[in-house]
């Protein structure tokens, strides 16, 4: 039995690190989050101790370490994008290793400083990379290895999760916080693209707006056109008919690569995958933050050449104005 530590537990991502800490027989023993809003914690942990202070955190582990001999085999990391670094640094600090979410890290220098904290710690750190462990992806990126030849494949790629006003007041519309739209609701995505069809060759971005981003992508093997929005109004209407706040469309070579089931359990495999000596580490995580901090940083270009369908679509006005 390993035992972990939770930073960021009011997070939405919480529970799925919760219940994977739980599913693989492991036990929390302290868990963090500026807000309290924690009573999952009783389906899971409730013995373990909860702080609103980081430094009470870091001083409960410490005293455990110290005082208990209990010391934390991992830290599990649910916060906010531009707090990772530093509590990943934590992690390994306290002699753990660290688990986590997507983006690892905002800028691709960071994992050169991270790469010199394991060597000096000799701890490890792993990003939840979990798209790499859906079944369906595995299948994908197995058929594509076998027809991998001179012509590229043409994909498309669109994704729209709708939010509230509430994203442009919370951290995640701070593009200095979370990385903008492309980083915050997309790296998962650019790091499959890597993994599946190989080193990225161009970038180009056509849109990048507080709501959305669009552009198109070059690797090895595939040429991609990508759609990101968190505004509903660009939805497909017959999807917005329905109800539906959330579109997922993967598109190669005009046929629809259908991956919409099999997330659930997907945090506990990623899990699973570490604690057996798996896992993906800084250099997996290094591509997909390299794609998205030049997106992030690129000059759009216009609606002109190779663009997404949907990249043309009317833009609204921010709701502050």
């Amino acid at each position: 039995m390993k035992n972990f530590a939770l930073v960021g537990a009011a997070g939405y991502i919480a529970p799925r690190h919760l219940k994977a800490i739980k599913d693989t027989g492991n036990q929390l023993v302290a868990a963090v989050d500026k807000h309290d809003c924690v009573g999952i914690m009783d389906s899971f942990f409730p013995k373990a101790a909860f702080f609103v202070e980081f430094e009470r955190f870091d001083r409960h582990v410490e005293k455990l370490a110290r005082e208990k001999n209990q010391k934390l085999d991992y830290v599990s990391i649910c916060t906010p994008n531009y707090l990772h670094d530093a509590h990943i640094r934590f992690a390994l600090r306290a002699g753990a290793d660290a688990i986590c979410e997507k983006p690892l890290v905002l800028n691709p220098w960071n994992i050169d400083a991270l790469q010199q904290i394991e060597k000096e710690t000799g701890n490890k750190i792993y990003n939840v990379l979990q798209l790499r462990l859906h079944k369906t992806i595995i299948d994908f990126r197995e058929k594509m290895l076998r027809r991998r030849g001179d012509k590229k494949i043409d994909v498309d790629l669109t994704y729209i999760t709708s939010r509230g006003n509430w994203y442009y007041t919370s951290w995640k519309g701070d593009i200095a916080k979370s990385g903008g739209i492309a980083t915050n609701i997309g790296v998962h995505f650019f790091d499959m693209l890597n993994w599946v069809f190989g080193d990225i060759q161009e970038s180009k971005v056509h849109v990048h707006t507080h709501d959305r981003a669009s552009g198109f992508l070059e690797f090895e093997h595939a040429r991609v056109r990508w759609f990101l929005s968190i505004n509903a109004d660009t939805l497909p209407k017959e999807v917005a008919a329905k109800g539906q706040r959330t579109y997922r469309s993967i598109q190669i070579e005009g046929e629809e690569l259908e991956f919409s089931e099999g997330f659930t359990e997907l945090h506990t495999e990623t899990y699973k995958d570490i604690l057996s000596g798996g896992g993906y580490g800084l250099e997996h995580a290094r591509k997909a933050i390299e794609i998205v901090h030049s997106i992030r940083n690129a000059s759009p270009v216009g609606i002109n050449g190779d663009y997404h369908p949907f990249a043309a679509l009317p833009l609204s006005a921010h709701p502050f104005g």
